[in-house]
């Protein structure tokens, strides 16, 4: 249980991963690696098998998070280290993170400074991911959406259930690990400009990427996210009832709709705390 796998989803990253396999070959002679190959259409096979890399491949794109779960039931290691294909992700830094894991860890990201973010926005992006996903856990989150990362196989195979097709595996898996109280640890690296273009479309994603800072909130704690919007209703349904008895000396349909609305939401956020209870029960 103790042999390390090394899991890369990649999708047409064959110039990168032929720079990528012989270093991390090198570096870890004696680990899995696996590479899983999300429907691509150029050389990665070939690549793989000049490497001596295992392959895993789809018939057609299924996402990344679908890669990520492809992998991680495939590893037979008790370790896995997921990384990028696209050789942002220095292998050098594996053994740091490691380090990091046997200190008591559960998990391990590498956590990526400002320099090392994709452009602007996203770098904006990620900022507000980490800000708000560090209020709702009440821990330092400090790359909230790092592919990089070390964790312990069982664990992780706990929340695959959990985790979507697409790109948001990180903040899942994340959230995941910090709602079941086990500890996640961060570490500094420098990544570098991946090679070739990247996947995610500004215009596309940009929906994706706001319906992940609701996904943060109702992963961990519906009713830190309902109930200040429950209330945000009842203070408008006040200020409004306020506003019309001073001028008219009625109450109104506006008011009583928020109050009503106030109440319906706050329901909601009782009824998802429950289920996030129940979705991350374990019975032994």
């Amino acid at each position: 249980m103790n042999r390390l796998s090394i899991i890369l989803p990649a999708k047409n990253e064959a110039s990168a991963l032929a720079a990528l396999l012989p270093r991390l070959r090198a570096a870890h002679p004696e680990a899995e690696i696996i590479v899983v190959d999300d429907g691509s259409t150029d050389d990665t096979r070939s690549i793989c098998r000049s490497s001596g890399v295992e392959c895993l491949s789809s018939p057609y794109s299924m996402g990344n998070g679908a890669a990520i779960k492809r992998g991680a039931r495939a590893a037979t290691g008790g370790i896995l280290i997921f990384m990028d294909g696209d050789g942002q992700h220095d292998p050098a830094d594996i053994v740091r993170l490691l380090d990091q894991l046997n200190s008591g860890y559960d998990m391990v990201v590498g956590a990526r400074d400002w320099n090392s973010q994709a452009g602007v926005g996203r770098g904006l992006a990620n900022t507000l991911y980490n800000w708000l996903a560090t209020r709702m856990t009440g821990h330092p989150v400090l790359d909230l959406t790092s592919g990089f990362r070390a964790v312990r196989a069982d664990k992780f195979r706990e929340f695959l259930h959990l985790l979507p097709n697409g790109f948001s595996y990180p903040t899942t898996s994340t959230m995941a690990f910090f709602r079941s109280a086990y500890p996640v640890a961060y570490f500094p690296i420098k990544a570098a400009q991946r090679v070739g273009k990247s996947h995610i479309k500004p215009m596309r994603d940009g929906l994706r990427f706001l319906l992940i800072i609701f996904k943060i909130a109702t992963l961990y704690s519906p009713l830190k996210l309902f109930v200040p919007t429950s209330a945000l209703f009842f203070l408008l349904g006040c200020a409004n009832y306020g506003w019309t008895f001073l001028h008219d000396g009625r109450l109104t349909n506006g008011s009583t709709l928020l109050w009503s609305a106030a109440v319906i939401v706050f329901l909601i956020g009782l009824v998802s705390e429950q289920i996030t209870a129940l979705t991350y029960r374990r019975d032994r």
